[in-house]
Parts: C-alpha cells; structure tokens; sequence
C-alpha cells in the first residue's frame, strides 16, 4: 500500500480562502473539486518548507508565517496519506496563474456550504474555524465516501463536528 506526504494551505484574507478549482490535472482523484494550497515533499524538507514552496509555486505568494494547525491522516482502499495542514494570514505577493486549475478568493461561508469540496474538509475546516487547537484527525474513505472518522485518536461523528458541535 502506498504512503505519501503532504502538506495543505488554507491562506486568509478579509473573511475569504485562496482556493483552487482543480481543473488541470489529468488523472485527479481531487478534479473539479476546490482545495487549498499543497503537494508532495521533496527529498529533505520540513513540512514548513514544503508548504512554503507549494504556496508558492501555486500561487505567487509567499508566506511570511504559516501556523501548522493538525496532521490528517487519510485512508482508502490504495494508499495512506500523511498531511500537514497549515494556515496563514500573514503573506505577501501577487497572485499568478496556477497550471492545476484556477485560483479563487472565495468567502469562507460559501467553502463551507456551496462548494464541492470533499467532505472531510468541511471536517477539518470547521475545526481549524472553530479555534480547535492542534488536533490529529483520521479521515478514512471507501469509494470516495468518508465511512469512519477519528478526532484525536476517538471516534467522531464528522456531521456533528460540521455543524460546530464537538
């Protein structure tokens, strides 16, 4: 079985997230659906130095202080994924094209209840949106449906979490 390491962004700006529409990428488990900003390590980086190059890469911008907020662990019948999962408020830039899809401020209300995005983002969205200090969320799927969720190593129920209450 497959295990990767990644990192994801969700960077801020007056109530909005910088998402990415992804479109680009033949062969996406993720395609047409809208994401933060990440990917892959490189041989030798910290998650920080990965999540800085990806922003970057993706965006233009970069990140003067991005706050790791949790590690998700995500399962499915093929592969284990490891990612670290970041935001910041602090970065400067301007925004340029992305070669994976298109990139949107998007205000966070409508991330939250309007985009198609998958659902254990709304997971870890809410929590990351709720002050939730560090947290280690497992988020296993079959078929692309979340069939089991864990908060800190317990069983969670992920409608609960998404509508705020823990």
């Amino acid at each position: 079985m497959k295990s990767v390491l990644t990192t994801l962004c969700y960077i801020e700006r007056d109530g909005k997230y910088l998402m990415l529409h992804r479109t680009k990428k033949k062969n996406d488990p993720s395609h047409d659906l809208w994401l933060g900003l990440g990917g892959h390590f490189e041989r030798g980086e910290s998650p920080e130095d990965c999540v800085k190059r990806e922003v970057l890469e993706e965006s233009g911008l970069t990140m003067n202080d991005p706050q790791l907020r949790g590690i998700v662990t995500f399962s499915d019948e093929n592969f284990y994924e490891y990612m670290f999962l970041f935001s910041c408020k602090d970065f400067c830039g301007e925004l340029n094209s992305c070669d994976e899809g298109e990139l949107c401020w998007v205000e966070k209300d409508r991330v939250f209840n309007e985009l198609p995005i998958w659902t254990g983002d709304r997971v870890f969205l809410k929590l990351m949106d709720m002050g939730e200090p560090f947290f280690s969320l497992k988020l296993t799927y079959f078929k692309k449906e979340l069939i089991c969720t864990e908060l800190n190593g317990k069983p969670a129920d992920p409608d609960k979490i998404i509508r705020g209450v823990l």
